[in-house]
């Protein structure tokens, strides 16, 4: 199954997060329970937020298709 651009984007940020915290804490183990439920809180938000700039780029596709129409019915 083919992956889209919103799970590549999660999994890489993810994974950015999670190197940055095993840094701080020098921990290059398995991260402790509070750093792994923020990090599914960062993926819950970041994937909230990757969805709500899709749906603003496709209104904003069907806004501006709606405007060439409309000028070409003149």
């Amino acid at each position: 199954m083919a992956r889209t651009y919103r799970e590549i984007a999660i999994e890489e940020m993810l994974r950015t997060v999670e190197e940055a915290m095993s840094r701080v804490t020098d921990w290059w183990g398995d991260l402790p329970p509070p750093m792994k439920e923020a990090i599914e809180q960062f993926r819950t938000q970041l994937g909230i937020a990757i969805d709500a700039l899709t749906a603003s780029r496709r209104f904003r596709g069907i806004a501006d298709m709606d405007r060439v129409s409309s000028r070409n019915d003149l």
